[in-house]
């Protein structure tokens, strides 16, 4: 090892500092080692899954006592992230157990000021007919040509990293069959 000045005073300041905090204040600064916690699987059930809030995909342990989340961290046996999460993914606990997460539908008539609680019975078929009148009133059949396209170039639609592959292919044939072009995902953007 090539050893000059400026080495030499980097590495005995480096010791020198590392020493002076050991004995003065009671800093230990030798290597020490993390344990995860462990889970009692008769505490819950422990369920995989995909973090939602970008594309990358890491994996998460989720465990669930009753219906309700406890815990939510990384899974170390998952290829991506092998355990580590970002800030986002720490968080994503919260987006169950949140008193600000809506799990209400919320309607707005045109013109009106104020939201009305819904059901789903009613929001789900009344979302179905607003996609069919858009997409029959913007379906394509034959292009200037007149080759048959079969398309609609009013709807545009978007997946989301939430989405794993299955739902991701359900999700895109779905939107194939109604004839949408703008169809992207988010992790590809």
């Amino acid at each position: 090892m090539k050893l000059d000045r400026r080495k030499f005073l980097l590495a005995t300041g480096v010791t020198g500092a590392s020493a002076f905090l050991k004995d003065l204040f009671g800093v230990d600064i030798d290597p020490s080692e993390a344990y995860a916690q462990e889970h009692d699987s008769r505490r819950g059930k422990i369920t995989s899954t995909i973090c939602p809030f970008c594309g990358v995909g890491c994996g998460m342990l989720v465990t669930n006592i009753g219906g309700k989340i406890v815990n939510v961290e990384g899974d170390p046996d998952h290829p991506i992230n092998q355990g580590a999460v970002c800030s986002k993914g720490a968080a994503m606990y919260q987006i169950s157990n949140n008193p600000r997460r809506l799990d209400k539908v919320l309607y707005r008539k045109p013109g009106a000021t104020e939201w009305e609680e819904k059901e789903w019975d009613w929001a789900i078929p009344r979302i179905a007919a607003n996609i069919k009148r858009t997409r029959d009133a913007g379906f394509i059949r034959k292009d200037s040509r007149g080759r048959t396209v079969n398309r609609t170039e009013n709807i545009a639609c978007m997946g989301g990293a939430a989405l794993d592959n299955e739902e991701c292919y359900t999700y895109s044939k779905l939107c194939r069959a109604m004839g949408v072009v703008y169809l992207e995902h988010q992790a590809r953007i």
